[in-house]
Formats: structure tokens, C-alpha cells, sequence
């Protein structure tokens, strides 16, 4: 595991960094991250970069992970984002480094997860000219950044590495890229690093409302049948134990998105599980008979609502908080829009904060939880899916990180393992990123290294970002590789079968490589399971072993994610599988 050596202390280092040296722009840009408490870098090197990566040769207080793959380093800063709140720094160079990239920071985008994410440019003498890996980072991911920056002169440097850290980590969070040509890197300037940052026209409101505070307050002291969609939103404002003192106060039913997981604790009588295509049965009826509906940081994404005007119909009143007010009133009419700070909003909240008329209507959604639990046809021939990430929640008393990459495997993840603790559970919601699975679970074992962190992949996804198994056995990087094989595009399939009349069209992954023997090709100890009693027997080795394991789960191909509701359909309209 790589652990930054501090011999100094933080006062002493601060003290040094902040020294006005004439230095490079390179250098420059490692005291700027040092002084923004960044003890970790991940990244890949360059020519537009070989002076920044020059400038680190020696230096004992900066710490960087050489990926694999420039999208396992932007990866990896997003999972170390998600698991500490901190903001995640990646570095590549010019053109096809940066273009690596992009994909990365779209998750982070849609994901809203706080990103500097650091690029080198070709001299800005030559820019526009099409010179060597010249590309234009900053046009192509314009989209997909809360902001980005082409720094053409020294003397603006340390400012804008400043700023890029307080946007991407105020309001509603997100990725921001700094350009820095190869000339600029190197150019010499004094060093001053701004204490504050004043940037006009970007202001987030923080602190809400009082009036709409107190109108969503008497929308609940009158609702019967109310219920709370709680989503990534409190996660990232670090709002948990604001919402719990919120439930309590107010007695509503909590369903929480995918990912809001963690945000409000599983094992609470008023949690209903996740709701959406792939919810629990008790989360969408109960969304869809509610008589007041309050979204907490979760932007209403159409996997949620399904049908969109089909969605909590009997809803009188839709409260929408948010940070972001761009986000309320954009998918679903909202009555009472809340704009600021969850964490503030609910601290507000709660100093008045009364009971609901609740009482028969808790009693009547525990029981369709208690009736209709998350079910699956177990087997003691083939080994199941559910039946393996079962065994990990037991394993691991819900207490792991865990990440995942994108398909089957990632809802039973979401609906088996049960979280009580936020920033417990990574994965990529809205982008729905393959390949993001085990590298954001590197960068989040380097955050948290005396956590278990398990990284749930499936055998496609797997394939994506396989390399980084390296940097695992290099570095000592203890990630516990969890690998659902069913040989299959198994999402796909599914959706093959179930919409598209069992047409099954280019989803066969049978020519996939020995996965125990790829470990081992890179120095990691790899286990294969093909029943309950050898899952049982290699995941006990597995979690023995000090440094990383991968762990190859054979399970069954035709395996289907239930319940299941398909586009056009309302969330009340679910498909329950075998055991329906």
C-alpha cells in the first residue's frame, strides 16, 4: 500500500510551501496541491507533462500512483472522491492522454463527485496548429466540467488551481479541468498562493429559504401517506445523520436512490429499500400511493421514475431540495422547491421539525416490506448471483467499501448488500460507466487503508480496466477483486430476452480470458468458485489474505435482476420473476 511518509509536520510543510520562491510552473502546481491537502495523485505520464513529472522526481511530501491506463487514474481519483468527500486530482498529458479522460470525467459529472483533474497541453506557441497529441481538452469536455480552465501564463497559475478546488468542491460538486501547456510548466514565476477565492457570478446558495423551510414542514405535519426519496445529494453534503435526526423527528418512510445508498441506514424500520427499474416492491408501491413526496438530493433520474407521468400520482405536493436549482422542477412538477445545502437544509428543518400524521400508514408499508421481501430461486447445484453477494454482506457485517462496475451484478450488489454507513457503496449511477468498478476501488483503498474494500465486477467490465490489477500487486493495494462470471453480457441479455423476444445479438463473452490465471499473470492471487461450498471455502481465503485476491464466482448464465420494470411501464408495473 503506498502511504505518503510525513516527516514534517503539516504547520512545518504549510510553512515551507508557502515560502515566495521564484519556481516553475511545475513546481508551482505540486505546492498548490500539496497546500489543498491532496496526498495522492493518480496519473500517467507524457511529454506535455515531463516537466511536471520531472518536478516530483525527489520530492518526498508529493504522492503518485502510476496507473495503467489513464482512465484507470481518473477512475481511481473518482472512487478515493466518493469514499472521503475529499477531491480527487488525476494527471495525464496532452491529446490522447487527455482524450483517456473524457469518459472519466463524464461519470464524475453525472455523478457529481468533486474532480481537479490536470491535463498538459502542447507550448502556446504551436496551439491550434495541430501539433503532435495536440487536442482541445478543454472544448471537448466542456459539456461534461463544471468548469475548465487553458492556463496560458505562469503568473495565473497558482489562482486558478485555487479556484478549481473551491468549485469543484462548493455546490453542486463536480469535475474541473486545468490545461497546462508544456512552455507554461515550465516558465518561471514567484510563488504566491491565494488564501480566498472571490470568483463573480459563482455563488451556491448554502443556507435555504427559511419560508419554503416552514412550508415543507407544514406540507408534513398535514400529510397522512408521506414518504422521503433520499439520493446522492446527501451523501455528498456529508448530511446523514442530519436526515436520520429528520426521520426521526418526522416518522416518514425513506427510500433511497442508487446512489443515496449509505445516506440513511439500512437496517431502519422506515427504510424501504431502493426504488426505480430495479427497486423493491414495497419502495415503488409506496411512491406511487404517497399523498406528499420529498426528494433529498436526488435529481428524479428516469431510472427512478420510470413512466415520468405516471409517477406518484397521488401526490399532492412534491418537495424538491437541491443544491442545485437547475435541477428542481426538471423532470417532475415540484410545489415546494428547496434550494440550498442538504446538510444546512435539514439542520434548519429540524429544529421545528413535527411528526406526520404517519402512524397506519407506517404500519401499512412495513407490512408490504415484511410480505414482499427482495427474492430469488436459490439452487444447490448452480451457484447464484444473490446468493454470493449475500455471502459478502454476512462476511463482512455490511461494514466493507464496496464498489462495483455496471450491469447485473451492480443492482444485486444494490439490493443485497446492505449499507449503514454512507460513502460505503461506489459505483457510476448516471453515466453507468463499464470498466469504472475496480480502479475507483483502488483509489478508494488508497483513501482508506485500513478499510476492506471489495470491487464487484462482472466478467465484462473486468475486461475493461484489467491492467490496473498491477499497480494492486506493485503497490501492495489490499482491493479484494470480486468477479460475477456468467459468461455474458448479462444486463444485455436480459434485456434481450425480456424486451427484445429472447433475440440475443453479440453478448457472448465465452472467449473471456482464465480470470485466476490473469491475476496471477500480474502477481495477484486469484480463486475460482463453481458452488456454495467452494464460494464459501475461497472467499474465507480470500478475506485471510493481506494483500490483493481476485475471486472468480462462476454463477449462473440465464440469472435475471428482479424485480424489473421496463421502459414505458410505471414503477407500480413490475415484473417479480420466478418467484412472481
Amino acid at each position: 500500500m503506498i502511504v505518503q511518509t510525513k516527516q514534517k509536520s503539516k504547520e512545518q510543510l504549510r510553512e515551507e510551501l508557502l515560502k515566495p520562491d521564484v519556481i516553475t510552473g511545475s513546481e508551482i502546481l505540486l505546492r498548490s496541491l500539496l497546500l489543498e491537502d491532496v496526498d495522492c495523485v493518480f496519473g500517467y505520464p507524457g511529454g506535455a507533462v515531463l516537466y511536471i513529472y520531472d518536478a516530483m522526481h525527489g520530492n518526498p511530501d508529493f504522492n503518485h500512483l502510476l496507473t495503467r491506463h489513464e482512465q484507470g487514474a481518473i477512475h481511481a481519483a473518482d472512487g478515493y472522491a466518493r469514499s472521503t468527500g475529499k477531491t480527487g486530482v488525476c494527471i495525464a498529458t496532452s491529446g490522447p492522454g487527455a482524450t483517456n479522460l473524457v469518459t472519466g470525467i463524464a461519470t464524475a459529472y453525472m455523478d457529481s463527485v468533486p474532480l481537479v483533474v490536470i491535463t498538459g497541453n502542447v507550448a502556446t506557441s504551436v496551439i491550434g496548429t495541430d501539433a503532435f497529441q495536440e487536442a482541445d481538452i478543454t472544448g471537448i469536455t466542456m459539456p461534461i466540467t463544471k468548469h475548465s480552465y487553458l492556463v496560458r501564463d505562469v503568473k495565473d497559475l497558482a489562482r486558478t488551481i485555487k479556484e478549481a478546488f473551491h468549485i469543484a468542491s462548493t455546490g453542486r460538486k463536480g469535475p474541473v479541468l486545468i490545461d497546462i501547456p508544456k512552455d507554461v510548466s515550465n516558465a518561471l514565476q514567484e510563488f504566491h498562493y491565494p488564501e480566498k477565492v472571490d470568483i463573480r457570478g459563482y455563488n451556491p446558495t448554502v443556507s435555504p429559504n427559511k419560508l419554503q423551510v416552514d412550508r415543507m414542514l407544514e406540507a408534513i405535519a398535514e400529510s397522512e401517506r408521506p414518504m422521503i426519496i433520499a439520493g446522492g445529494g446527501v451523501v455528498y453534503s456529508g448530511a446523514s445523520e442530519e436526515l436520520i435526526e429528520f426521520v426521526n423527528k418526522t416518522q416518514i418512510p425513506v427510500t433511497t436512490t442508487l446512489l443515496g445508498l449509505g445516506g440513511f441506514p439500512s437496517a431502519s424500520d422506515l427504510w424501504l429499500g431502493m426504488p426505480g427499474m430495479h427497486g423493491t416492491y414495497a419502495a415503488n408501491i409506496a411512491l406511487q400511493n404517497c399523498d406528499l413526496l420529498i426528494g433529498i438530493g436526488a435529481r428524479f433520474d428516469d431510472r427512478v421514475t420510470m413512466k415520468v407521468d405516471g409517477f406518484a400520482p397521488k401526490a399532492k405536493k412534491i418537495v424538491h431540495i437541491d443544491v442545485d436549482p437547475a435541477e428542481i422542477g426538471k423532470i417532475v412538477a415540484t410545489s415546494i422547491p428547496v434550494v440550498g445545502d442538504i446538510k444546512t437544509v435539514l439542520e434548519q428543518a429540524n429544529q421545528k421539525a413535527k411528526p406526520a400524521k404517519s402512524e397506519s400508514w407506517i404500519a401499512e408499508v412495513q407490512e408490504l416490506k415484511r410480505n414482499n421481501p427482495l427474492r430469488y430461486v436459490d439452487s444447490d447445484i448452480e451457484l447464484k448471483p444473490q446468493y454470493v453477494i449475500e455471502m459478502l454482506h454476512k462476511t463482512t457485517n455490511g461494514e466493507a467499501i464496496v464498489t462495483t462496475d455496471v450491469g447485473q451484478h451492480q443492482m444485486w450488489a444494490a439490493q443485497f448488500y446492505k449499507f449503514n454507513k454512507p460513502r460505503s457503496w461506489i459505483t457510476s449511477g448516471g453515466l453507468g460507466t463499464m470498466g469504472f468498478g475496480f480502479p475507483s476501488a483502488i483509489g478508494a483503498q488508497v483513501a482508506n487503508p485500513d478499510r476492506l474494500v471489495i470491487s464487484i465486477n462482472g466478467d465484462g467490465g473486468m475486461q475493461m480496466c484489467s491492467q490496473e490489477l498491477a499497480i494492486c500487486a506493485i503497490n501492495k493495494i489490499p482491493v479484494k477483486i470480486v468477479v460475477i462470471n456468467n459468461q455474458v453480457l448479462g444486463m444485455v441479455r436480459q434485456w434481450q430476452e425480456i424486451i427484445y423476444d429472447n433475440r440475443y445479438s453479440h453478448i457472448d463473452l465465452a472467449g473471456s480470458p482464465d480470470f485466476v490465471k490473469l491475476a496471477e499473470a500480474y502477481g495477484v492471487k486469484g480463486l475460482r468458485a463453481t458452488n456454495k461450498e467452494e464460494a464459501s471455502r475461497v472467499w474465507q481465503e480470500a478475506l485471510d489474505t493481506p494483500g490483493p485476491v481476485l475471486v472468480e464466482f462462476v454463477v449462473r448464465k440465464h440469472e435475471n435482476v428482479f424485480p424489473m420494470v421496463t421502459q414505458g411501464s410505471t414503477i407500480d408495473q413490475m415484473l417479480l420473476g420466478e418467484s412472481e
